[in-house]
C-alpha cells in the first residue's frame, strides 16, 4: 500500500477568516483530521462528508490524548495510504510540538509539510488594537509559554533578560501563573506601572480583554473570574489600544448567537453575522446527497413551487446539465420563501409566495414535501437530494456550546425550526431551556408562527427576513451588558 502524506497545519488564532490559503485547501483535501481544542471547528466544515475527524484537544484540568498517542496516530493513518492533517491552534511551530510530531513522521520516513499559521500572540492583541511593536514604544517583542514542565509548575525563565531587554511580552496559557509572572517582572527590574491586558478567546466574537499593571492585574483577574485560552500581554506599546481599538467597535461585537441552519444559504447569514462582530455558532451540520431529476415531464406542469434556494439550484444544475431548455416551460413559478424568489429572480425568472397557489394536480414541488403536502395534497413532488444529520459533529457542537456563552438564538426559516429542536434532543440539550433568557429571533412572519407553534417563546421579528435587516434589528435593539 502507498503510504500517504501528512500536512501539519496552523489554524490560526481563531477567526476562521485568517486560515491561510494552503491550510485550508489541505483541510478541503484531507481524509483525516487530528484537532486541537484551541482550532476554530468550523474549520472542519471545509472538509470532505466522509472525512475522519479525531479530537486531540488539551483541556486545563485534563489531556484528552497524550503526544505520544498523537504521534501514533499520524503514523498510522499515513501508512494506511491517507492524508492527514494535524490541525493546531496558531502556529504549529509557536508552542505547538510541531517538531516532535515532523521528527515522529520522519523516523518512518512519511511525506510531510508544515503549514504555517497566524500566532495567536501577535493576532489576539491586533484585534484588541495593540500592535506588539511599535516605532516609539516597542522595538523587541517576545513569547513566552506561562506553563512548562519546571518545579510547581512555574516556568523557569530569564527573568532579567525579559523585564530589562524585551520591550512587549506575549505569554501563552499563564492566568494561573499570572501572579507569579507579575511578581518576577517587577522583581527583576520592570516598573509596577507596566501596562498589562489580557486578552481571552482573542480574534472570536467572543474576545474579552481585562487590562490592568503588573501591580493589580493578577487582584482584577481575580474578580473578574477571567481564565485561559488568553494572551498575556505586558508593555507600554498597550497604551495605543485607546486610539486604535478596531474590532471591539463592531456593530454585533459581543454577541454569541447560535443559527439554527438548514440550509447552504443560511451560512451566508452567518458570514455577515461574523463581519458584523459576532461569534456565531451554526447547527446543526447536514449531510447532503443529491439526487438524479427526471425533467421529461416538467412541460406538464402548470404551476412548479420551489422550496427553497438549495432545490431551486439543485433543479437548474441538472437543466445545465441534461441540456434542457428552460424556456420550454410553460408553468407559473412559485417559492416558500422570499429567499426562495431571490433565487428565482437571479437566473431572471419571476415568482410568486407558494400561499398564493390554488391546490391542483397539475402542481409539482421541487423539493421536499413536507412543507406543502397539507395544503398541496394533489401536488407531485420532484425531491432534489436527500439530508441527514451529520452525527460526527454533535460532540464537536456541544463543545462549542460549552465554550461559548449564547445571548441570541436566530431562525432564519420556518423549516429550521423542527430540525433544530430535534438535532438538539440527539445532544440531550432541551431547546427551550437552552433559550430561556435568550433573545430569540424569526426571519419571517411563517418562521414566527413555527417558533410560537414549538413552544420557544415569543420571537422578534425583524422588518424582513433578509440578513440587512437582521443586522439592523440587532443593533437598534442592543442587549444588556453587550
Amino acid at each position: 500500500m502507498k503510504t500517504g502524506k501528512v500536512f501539519l497545519v496552523g489554524a490560526g488564532p481563531g477567526d476562521v477568516g485568517l486560515i491561510t490559503v494552503k491550510g485550508l485547501e489541505a483541510i478541503k483535501q484531507a481524509e483525516v483530521i487530528l484537532y486541537d481544542r484551541l482550532a476554530n471547528p468550523k474549520l472542519l466544515e471545509y472538509a470532505g462528508s466522509d472525512c475522519e475527524f479525531i479530537y486531540c484537544g488539551k483541556l486545563p484540568d485534563r489531556h484528552t490524548l497524550r503526544q505520544e498517542s498523537i504521534n501514533d496516530l499520524l503514523v498510522q493513518k499515513a501508512l494506511a495510504g491517507k492524508l492527514v492533517v494535524r490541525l493546531k491552534g496558531g502556529d504549529p511551530g509557536v508552542f505547538g510540538r510541531v517538531g516532535e510530531e515532523a521528527a515522529a513522521l520522519a523516523e518512518y520516513q512519511i511525506p510531510f509539510e508544515i503549514v504555517p499559521g497566524i500566532s495567536s500572540g501577535i493576532a489576539a492583541p491586533l484585534y484588541a488594537g495593540i500592535p506588539v511593536t511599535h516605532r516609539e514604544h516597542a522595538e523587541s517583542f517576545a513569547v513566552v509559554t506561562a506553563h512548562d514542565k519546571s518545579q510547581d509548575g512555574r516556568p523557569l525563565l530569564d527573568w532579567e533578560g525579559l523585564a530589562r531587554g524585551v520591550d512587549t511580552i506575549a505569554f501563552y496559557m499563564g492566568v494561573g501563573n499570572l501572579p507569579f509572572i507579575c511578581e518576577n517582572l517587577i522583581k527583576h527590574g520592570k516598573p509596577s506601572s507596566t501596562p498589562v491586558i489580557l486578552i481571552h478567546w482573542g480574534t472570536f466574537g467572543r474576545q474579552k480583554t481585562l487590562q490592568g499593571t503588573l501591580a493589580d492585574i493578577s487582584k482584577k483577574v481575580l474578580e473578574a473570574k477571567f481564565s485561559n485560552p488568553s494572551i498575556i500581554l505586558v508593555g507600554e506599546v498597550i497604551s495605543l489600544r485607546e486610539k486604535i481599538s478596531w474590532f471591539e467597535k463592531k456593530p454585533l461585537y459581543g454577541r454569541q448567537i447560535l443559527l439554527a441552519r438548514t440550509s447552504a444559504s443560511h451560512s451566508e447569514i452567518a458570514k455577515e453575522l461574523l463581519v458584523q462582530g459576532a461569534d456565531v455558532v451554526e447547527f446543526p451540520k447536514w449531510k447532503v446527497k443529491k439526487l438524479p431529476l427526471d425533467l421529461s415531464k416538467v412541460t406538464y406542469f402548470e404551476n412548479i413551487v420551489f422550496t427553497s434556494p438549495d432545490n431551486a439550484e439543485n433543479f437548474f444544475a441538472a437543466a445545465i446539465e441534461q441540456e434542457f431548455d428552460i424556456r420550454s416551460i410553460r408553468a407559473e413559478l412559485f417559492g416558500m420563501s422570499s429567499k426562495t424568489l431571490k433565487a428565482l429572480r437571479e437566473r431572471g425568472l419571476i415568482g410568486k409566495l407558494a400561499l398564493e397557489m390554488m391546490d391542483s394536480e397539475k402542481t409539482l414541488i421541487v423539493g421536499d414535501d413536507q412543507l406543502l403536502q397539507k395544503n398541496f395534497q394533489k401536488a407531485e413532488v420532484m425531491v432534489t437530494s436527500t439530508k441527514e444529520l451529520d452525527r460526527q459533529f454533535l460532540p464537536i457542537f456541544q463543545r462549542m456550546l460549552k465554550e461559548a456563552q449564547i445571548n441570541t438564538m436566530i431562525f432564519p426559516s420556518s423549516a429550521s425550526v423542527k430540525p433544530f429542536i430535534t438535532a438538539l434532543a440527539e445532544c440531550d440539550i432541551d431547546a427551550e431551556q437552552l433559550l430561556n433568557g435568550k433573545q430569540v429571533i424569526a426571519m419571517g412572519k411563517s418562521t414566527y408562527a413555527a417558533v410560537i407553534n414549538a413552544g420557544l417563546g415569543s420571537p422578534e421579528v425583524p422588518v424582513s427576513p433578509s440578513k440587512e435587516a437582521l443586522v439592523s434589528y440587532m443593533v437598534e435593539h442592543p442587549l444588556q451588558g453587550v
